[in-house]
This record gives structure tokens, sequence and C-alpha cells, in this order.
């Protein structure tokens, strides 16, 4: 599922990029995503900021790789980052939120056995449904 998303969302976004060069750190850091190899993406997104320090897109991504991660400080500033560049953006909105959520459910204490939650109880290894990462690195 994440895979097909993540693949989408390049297809559908390379053109806004600014640069060959970040064109291809994007992509890198989309295979990386997609091959959950959290740190590489990490490092290959930090990279197209270097040429696009205004993405919100790929402040995005980053948020999305430190919350893999468990990097939840940076997960929340790389997002905050990004709702700053892109107020209205519907789906770093919703990652924002899902994030938000998740994060608070994860450190509420753990109820007695018995009274676990159905919904909401934290996910295995910390995780939550998969956020979206974008291909895209640049606002049209």
């Amino acid at each position: 599922m994440l895979l097909a998303l993540l693949s989408l969302t390049l297809i559908l976004f390379l053109p806004g990029c600014a640069s060959r060069g970040e064109i291809n750190q994007l992509r890198l850091g989309v295979w990386a995503a997609e091959q959950d190899l959290w740190d590489e993406a990490i490092f290959r997104w930090q990279k197209a900021l270097e040429k696009e320090p205004n993405s919100a897109y790929l402040y995005n991504n980053l948020a999305v790789a430190y919350e893999k991660k468990g990097l939840w400080d940076k997960a929340k500033e790389a997002y905050e980052t990004a709702l700053k560049l892109a107020p209205d953006h519907k789906y770093i909105k919703a990652n924002y939120k899902s994030f938000q959520d998740h994060l608070k459910a994860w450190k509420q204490p753990e109820k007695k056995e018995g009274e676990k939650k159905e919904e909401g109880e934290k996910k295995k290894d910390n995780q939550r449904d998969s956020p979206r990462v974008s291909g895209r690195s640049s606002l049209d």
C-alpha cells in the first residue's frame, strides 16, 4: 500500500521540482522510504532541502521519516515547518493531525489488562497507518 502511494505521488508531483539534482535526491528519498530505509530517506530529503529550503513537501516527507524512526520532536518540528509553508495543504494537515492523535495515544499510560481500548490502541512498534510521503518538492 505504501509503495503504491509513494509511487503515485512521485509520478504526479515530480514536474513541480526545481532542479535535476533535487529530483534525484527526492526520488532516492522516496525509494529509500519504500524500502523502509528511513535514515537514507532523511539524508536525501535534507540534501534536496539545501536546494529548495521552502519546500513544504520535503518538510512533510522529513516529518514522516522522523515519525517512522520515533523521533517525535523532530517530526513535530518538521510538520510545523511544512504547515507554515503550506498552511492549507490537505495532506500535510491530515498527516500532522494523525501524528498528533497517534502521539497523544502513544503517550497515554497503559491501561490495565481487560481495560484496553479496541480502537486507538498503540500499534506494534509505535507505528500508525502510513502517512503520505510526497514525490513533490515545491508548490505550484
